[in-house]
């Protein structure tokens, strides 16, 4: 957008997205951002959430425990509940960000003693962790699936708290894994098409999330959502072939909408349901 003072022609480019997701089936609040500054400063605040956040393009300057940190693009800010903190931009051509607000429990299950941690580098290097955020930062903010959004954010949270926190690993075994994960896969087979909550899987199963996410992936290769996806998919494919369209298949195997149906499919099979379907079609006598 642009507006012409005088001579000047002013063009303004800051864009802010702010989006509420919930963490699974009637879970807990996670609020996503993105956002574009040329010039805007926050003013002082802090959240009762951390703060985790990919610096996507330009420099941005955060006034943190009494001094100011800078970070460029690829890099991960943390920063830690209740401290107090200010961010805008470090060079006239401003930044961009992607940043996510995660309540500490989120944060516990997979560190030792279920400790809180303590980030005391607030900006962080890990290339490969910011890919992972970055993409998760994305498809959270239009995920129809409860399911997903519960399997990847605890794991990459508690993959930071590893990698970069105080906070130590749990290096407690868990008994059973494989016992555990096939007791999961069949109860997301037998309600697909309104699967339990990670949280209330890992309840019944006297479990935290992160150990369930854990046997899973171990005994697997995938997360749960990932695991439940492809099962739909291949139910799908038998409703496919049967001559029923991909908007009537979608929701008898549980995706929320055709477009989910499709994403899904194409990457399981390399194909849209569509060009299954018809090929399919094609080939009956």
């Amino acid at each position: 957008m642009s507006s012409r003072r005088g001579w000047r022609t002013v063009v303004v480019r800051e864009q802010t997205s702010w989006t509420r997701t919930r963490l699974g089936r009637g879970g807990p609040p996670l609020d996503l951002l993105t956002a574009r500054f040329d010039s805007h400063v926050y003013a002082p605040h802090a959240h009762a959430e951390y703060t985790v956040g990919v610096t996507v393009g330009g420099l941005e300057t955060i006034a943190y425990r009494g001094g100011r940190i800078v970070s460029g693009p690829g890099t991960i800010v943390v920063l830690d509940p209740g401290e107090m903190h200010t961010g805008g931009p470090a060079a006239a051509d401003g930044y961009s960000y992607r940043a996510l607000y995660a309540a500490p429990a989120l944060f516990t299950d997979g560190t030792l003693g279920n400790r809180l941690p303590h980030f005391r580098d607030p900006v962080l290097h890990d290339p490969e962790l910011a890919t992972a955020l970055r993409t998760a930062h994305t498809d959270l903010s239009t995920c129809p699936d409860p399911l997903e959004t519960e399997s990847r954010l605890p794991w990459l949270l508690t993959a930071l708290a590893h990698r970069h926190s105080t906070a130590r690993a749990s290096t407690d075994e868990l008994p059973g894994t494989s016992r555990v994960a096939h007791a999961v896969r069949d109860r997301l087979a037998d309600e697909l098409l309104a699967p339990p909550s990670l949280a209330g899987l890992a309840t019944d199963l006297g479990l935290s999330r992160y150990q369930l996410l854990r046997a899973f992936r171990t005994t697997m290769g995938i997360p749960p959502y990932a695991w439940l996806a492809q099962y739909r998919v291949t139910r799908a494919r038998a409703l496919l072939d049967s001559g029923l369209r991909p908007a009537e298949v979608a929701p008898l195997v549980g995706f929320a909408d055709q477009a989910h149906l499709t994403r899904w499919f194409r990457r399981v099979l390399g194909v849209t349901p569509a060009a299954y379907r018809n090929s399919v079609q094609d080939t009956r006598p």
